[in-house]
């Protein structure tokens, strides 16, 4: 019987996760995730497992479910960090077993759930963004001040409870209040109540100014909102827990009030629980310790705060008298126009700010902003004072007149600070979590595009010796992010700058020569050489201009001649060999997980990916350069005639660190329309690129790009470990797309017999039926696409590319009764491909033991 019961779990586990996936792809969510929790008796950790188990195929799970369980799994790690960090610091707080004095209404059990529910209810009240673990946790602290001033000496530990008996005393808290007007009821506990505060945020490392701020601008508003007063005691339970259940049923996610019950599932795994080590306490109030604490989320989240602020202690949110110094010798003065860009870049930040985390949190923003100014003003000095130093010059003024170049500093400023804050409970274990206000969130705010941000980020690293190791990675990622995809974008000023680079000295300039790949990159460039450029002149031929712009650091832009030829880029110029060396990098990366067998394939690789950046470079706009690798990678060895399936690819690709499913999952294909990378494969990569991979397989190949030389990184940090993936023998469903291929797209029957070699496919290439059965299928679309287009112009969208098993496609179990709602359709869809993959398995299986018997 046990084993039909497993197979009944599994089966109830298998229907739950499809209809979760099926729900929120149709919009259609009528549960909360809990009850489907409860419901096919599985934990969060669990279910997330499992889902990604049914993902194995790379199609089921669209990018819009993978948002929602990204979503669901950070408030769920946010909800974990803070109910561990909630019961540990009651235990420190209250009495196991407190005197007889105390009422049975005031048990510790009653108590833990008071504070657990109103916290909760606080949250979702106050917070839109409820991943954000150091608001979350500043909230909870305002929540454990308020009901320890309200508890009873007696149930008390010190130091809490001579901080409420002096409180007491003072009258300030168990006195009515009511006959008090606000702003004097808010004096006096400003005066007399922060005792508690102030040990709470000296127990956990908080900054006091930073928890009051919540207290009085978020905390206290919800206060007031719910009509609770401090002098009427404390709060119905049952009250709280109908005000939350209202939010929990809205949000439809999960029931946090499961963890005071310790309920199977919100269980962690043992790797969370390993995570989540206790903090030891000091034996003594007063003993200062050495040893090194674990680092819980909380506790790294606070920790890193804290070396932020002592890092800008010392600075001012003013410019300092050796900048005013600076301002003064320019031959246009820059301060007034700083100072303005600064006040109104705040205006703008803070609204933003409190659009994203919450109307009442504006001051949080404010105070972050502050922050941010001062590291801007600090940074700037230093590379003032270094660039004095470079060039001993002391007018800087067209620089610090520049506009872009100050907006992109203190955005820079700002995304260190906001890292700091914005840190959620799962970055510990090294992945990318991100959040609403994680980069690129800052320049959409400052409307600040990303390839003028990238030309400050190495200067700042350089000129600010303080910045912590995990600020120094952030920043780095944050540039490598701009160099796959965010200056790629079709606004982007690089693809003006790439256009002017070939106009310079015609068609057959590049934006960087392959021939520098084998030069090792020069850090000896500097932010205002970036924004200044072009500051390098052309080579000289018979021009008769001797003036240059880097003769004079304040010249105009070279306007003066008509014959002048414009000059060469310094900041695309390094743009492209960054991009290089980091795109070398990748594809290596991935090279030696997937074809460390045929070594020679990867200088033929690299070739074909760096010739597409610096030749094709418009297959770039609107994509990732993570798209061109792997199809440069699937390219080759179709034309070398080694089995290596795009599945296999991805499945490799989905394991490297900071990569993102929707890199291949959703690419764009033309004019908005998106589709998965092999759909980009054969429609628009082979297409452009179809003459250029089959010269590989010619007696005159390609001449080979050199090898960048690969420096350690300028941030002298080394990367991260990162994991090699399982590699499961999965094929390619064939191909079908309803695109029209006349529009530039050649189908197969237009292809040579050599270029067909290129298509891919879910089978090998053989026998002149298999392409008839391609054709047939293609004519069938383009037929079904043009009675489409005389109903309606609109174009219908693609559905999503399947990774299937060899010899299945997509129609499979597709066919359905005209009464079938879309949501049994999807349903039928996901069981099909569910039994599917379970019969693989199986013969797998079979195989295996067959293959043991011999």
């Amino acid at each position: 019987m046990a084993p039909l019961k497993a197979y009944d779990k599994k089966k109830k586990e298998t229907w739950g996760v499809c209809i979760f996936i099926v729900a929120i792809d149709l919009d259609e969510v009528t549960f909360t995730f809990t009850e489907l929790l409860k419901s096919i008796s599985i934990s969060v950790c669990t279910f997330f497992q499992f889902l990604k188990e049914v993902d194995v195929n790379m199609d089921t799970v669209s990018t819009k479910v993978d948002s929602t369980v990204s979503r669901l799994k950070k408030k769920y790690d946010v909800l974990l960090a803070l109910y561990h960090k909630f019961e540990r610091t009651c235990g420190l707080i209250y009495l196991e077993q407190p005197s007889s004095e105390i009422s049975a209404e005031l048990s510790s059990v009653l108590v833990l759930k008071n504070y657990w529910i109103t916290f909760l209810l606080a949250k979702g009240k106050v917070l839109q963004m409820e991943d954000d673990l150091v608001i979350s946790f500043q909230l909870l602290l305002c929540v454990l001040d308020y009901f320890i001033k309200l508890s009873p000496p007696a149930m008390l530990k010190e130091p809490y409870k001579s901080a409420v008996t002096a409180v007491t005393v003072n009258g300030s808290t168990r006195t009515p209040r009511r006959g008090q007007n606000r702003s004097t009821r808010t004096s006096k506990q400003v005066d007399t109540d922060t005792k508690v505060i102030e040990i709470l945020c000296k127990e956990h490392d908080c900054n006091l100014d930073e928890v009051k701020n919540v207290y009085f601008t978020s905390f206290i508003p919800f206060l007031n909102s719910m009509g609770i007063v401090a002098s009427n005691g404390l709060p119905e339970v049952e009250v709280l827990s109908k005000e939350y259940n209202e939010l929990y049923l809205k949000n439809k996610d999960i029931d946090a009030r499961l963890f005071l019950d310790h309920d199977e599932t919100l269980q962690p795994d043992v790797i969370a629980c390993s995570q989540l080590e206790r903090t030891p306490r000091k034996n003594n109030p007063d003993e200062e310790i050495n040893v090194i604490l674990p680092q819980t989320p909380v506790r790294a989240a606070m920790n890193t705060i804290q070396q932020l602020i002592m890092i800008l202690n010392s600075a001012a949110d003013k410019p300092s008298d050796t900048l005013i110094a600076y301002f003064n010798n320019c031959t246009v003065n820059p301060k007034d126009s700083i100072l303005k860009r600064v006040e109104s870049l705040g205006h703008i930040f803070k609204k933003k700010f409190a659009e994203a985390v919450g109307q009442g949190c504006a001051e949080i923003g404010s105070q972050r902003y502050i922050l941010g100014v001062r590291l801007y003003y600090r940074v700037m000095e230093s590379m003032l004072k270094s660039e004095e130093q470079r060039l001993s010059v002391h007018n800087f003024s067209k620089l610090l007149n520049d506009n872009i170049f100050h907006t992109s500093l203190l955005a820079c400023a700002l995304e260190v600070v906001m890292s700091t804050y914005v840190r959620t409970a799962s970055q510990n274990d090294g992945s990318s979590a991100e959040t609403d206000l994680s980069f690129p969130w800052i320049l959409n705010v400052f409307d600040l595009k990303a390839f003028d941000f990238y030309k400050v980020i190495e200067s700042f690293i350089k000129v600010e010796p303080s910045l912590t190791r995990d600020m120094i990675k952030h920043l780095e990622r944050c540039e490598h992010r701009i160099m796959e995809s965010l200056a790629w974008q079709s606004d982007s000023p690089l693809f003006d700058l790439i256009k002017q680079s070939k106009e310079r000295e015609g068609q057959t300039d590049q934006p960087e020569p392959a021939s520098t790949l084998n030069v090792p990159l020069q850090h000896n460039h500097t932010a205002a050489d970036l924004y200044l450029s072009p500051v390098r002149s052309p080579k000289k031929k018979a021009s008769g201009h001797p003036h240059s712009a880097t003769s004079n650091p304040d010249a105009q832009p070279a306007a003066s001649s008509q014959s002048q030829k414009p000059q060469k880029s310094t900041s695309l110029s390094l743009f492209y060999k960054k991009v290089y060396l980091l795109a070398y990098n990748r594809l290596h990366t991935l090279f030696f997980r997937l074809l460390s067998e045929h070594p020679d394939l990867e200088p033929l690789i690299w070739t074909l990916f760096q010739h597409t950046l610096q030749n094709e470079y418009e297959l770039m706009r609107d994509r990732h350069l993570d798209q061109i690798m792997m199809c440069s990678m699937y390219g080759i060895c179709k034309v070398k005639n080694v089995d290596l399936r795009f599945k296999i690819i991805v499945s490799a690709y989905k394991e490297l660190l900071n990569t993102n499913q929707e890199t291949f999952k959703r690419v764009l294909i033309r004019e908005e329309q998106y589709d998965s990378i092999i759909v980009f494969y054969n429609l628009v990569f082979m297409q452009k690129l179809k003459t250029n991979i089959l010269q590989y397989a010619s007696n005159r190949p390609p001449t080979l790009s050199p090898i960048p030389h690969v420096p350690r990184s300028p941030y002298q940090f080394s990367t991260s470990p990162r994991r090699v993936p399982a590699g499961n023998n999965i094929y390619i469903s064939p191909l079908k797309s309803p695109y029209k291929f006349s529009d530039g797209f050649q189908s197969p029957t237009k292809m040579t017999p050599r270029s067909r070699i290129l298509v891919s496919i879910g089978e090998s290439f053989g026998t002149s039926e298999k392409f008839q059965k391609i054709n047939q299928m293609v004519c069938n679309s383009e037929r079904q696409l043009k009675r489409g287009a005389e109903v309606s112009d609109a174009p219908k969208p693609l559905k999503r590319l399947r990774f299937d098993i060899e010899g299945q496609d997509e129609a499979d179990g597709s066919k359905h009764l005209p009464q079938e709602s879309k949501f049994q359709q999807k349903l039928a869809e996901m069981t099909s491909t569910r039994t599917r993959m379970q019969k693989q398995k199986l013969n797998d299986g079979n195989d295996t033991s067959a293959s043991e018997e011999k």
